[in-house]
């Protein structure tokens, strides 16, 4: 067996160049073979970058639009908030909508419609993230039901769960979450990695032929001391990861143990008390401090 490559390495952050430009909360990024990036964009809709560069924004069908609202904080709470894509087997872009609360579907001309808005009869809650796996079944995310979803922003409440769209519907397959975020499959799809933002952990669990989810466990650290977003797997099996606030992007190994990759924390305060007091504290900042956060 090769030798992992992610063993003692490390990017050092000067090292690290820009792509695209004015893009707002790029919360989630899709690449096509051709060089081509996807970005999530908070102003309703998704920014395609070409491999030359050039990048246009492709907003969607419906959407409100608060680019330029005198309160900043509305674009977070109120209209649509595309945050997690995949790309479904057509080429068009799921979209996990977050200010909508509901799982959408965008052609790339921008024409949108929605695919699911409820489960068991209620609002699905907070979407978060999507994934299509290859039986083409699409697994989502909600981070919690409660609306004024920054209260949710709290170890001590754990509502997210996890939801599966086959030849049977929607329906929650795995709950009892802090916070999930995104979810990834590993090579053989045999187990799904979940996010648990606020509980600071990676939780796995193994995929049944029907889609059940079962022999739930930690993987990796039981805390990282950060709040975990964003993961992925390259192609020896290592599960990198992203500490929001703290700046860092890290790779957990087959073996279950934690190697940072690029530590930028520049000493912001800012992210640094507000982790603070969420974890010690159990309290949810106001929306100035979270706005003002990288989160």
């Amino acid at each position: 067996m090769a030798t992992n490559p992610i063993k003692g390495f490390a990017v050092d952050p000067a090292d690290l160049r820009t792509v695209g430009e004015g893009l707002q909360r790029p919360e989630c990024i899709l690449a096509e073979p051709d060089g081509s990036l996807w970005s999530a964009d908070a102003r309703g809709g998704v920014v395609h970058i070409r491999p030359d560069g050039s990048q246009e924004i492709i907003t969607q069908s419906e959407r409100t639009d608060f680019a330029d609202a005198a309160d900043e904080a509305k674009r977070f709470t109120e209209g649509t908030l595309p945050n997690g894509l995949a790309f479904a087997r057509s080429g068009d872009i799921l979209i996990s909508n977050f200010g909508t609360d509901r799982l959408e579907i965008m052609e790339r001309s921008g024409e949108t419609r929605v695919l699911h808005d409820t489960i068991d009869g209620l609002p699905i809650g907070k979407v978060n993230f999507v994934l299509r796996d290859s039986k083409d079944r699409i697994w989502l995310t909600v981070s919690t039901r409660i609306q004024k979803w920054m209260e949710a922003i709290s170890p001590n409440i754990r509502d997210g769960f996890v939801a599966l769209a086959d030849e049977r519907g929607l329906r929650i397959v795995a709950d009892g979450f802090a916070f999930t975020n995104e979810i990834r499959l590993d090579a053989n799809e045999e187990w799904l990695y979940i996010v648990e933002t606020t509980a600071r952990r990676i939780t796995r669990m193994r995929v049944g032929g029907d889609g059940t989810l079962s022999e739930r466990e930690t993987y990796g650290p039981s805390d990282h001391k950060a709040f975990i977003d964003g993961i992925a797997f390259d192609a020896f099996g290592n599960l990198w990861g992203t500490h929001v606030m703290t700046d860092r992007i890290f790779a957990i190994t087959p073996e279950g143990d934690l190697q940072i990759i690029l530590d930028d924390d520049n000493g912001s305060e800012t992210g640094k008390a507000l982790l603070t007091r969420i974890i010690h504290d159990g309290c949810v900042a106001g929306p100035g401090s979270m706005f003002s956060s990288p989160y």
